[in-house]
């Protein structure tokens, strides 16, 4: 399966309000339940790279950008970016619970 891997570098004083629209989009997603879907963010060492995967079941839709907290999410994002996004898309090789 395929994995979809985003490194996006924020200022380093936006990191808390990342966080904060993180864990808002999380909690709608949750709530929403989507099949077929998982995804994963995490904080790099650096304190201001967040590593972010998204695996979705082969031939399923992405359904996070129908979600508002998504959107939302995306326009906390903008301003806070120090360096454009780079996404990368990877095959999982060995993994545990993910396939």
């Amino acid at each position: 399966m395929e994995v979809l891997i985003t490194r996006t570098k924020v200022k380093p004083e936006k990191v808390s309000d990342v966080n904060r629209a993180a864990e808002k989009l999380f909690a709608a997603i949750r709530a929403a339940a989507p099949r077929n879907v998982r995804v994963a963010s995490s904080l790099l060492a650096d304190g201001a790279t967040f590593v972010t995967f998204l695996q979705l079941q082969d031939g399923a839709e992405n359904p996070l950008p129908s979600l508002p907290a998504y959107r939302e999410f995306l326009e906390t994002l903008r301003p806070c970016v120090a360096e454009p996004p780079v996404a990368e898309h990877g095959k999982v090789v060995v993994a545990y619970g993910l396939q």
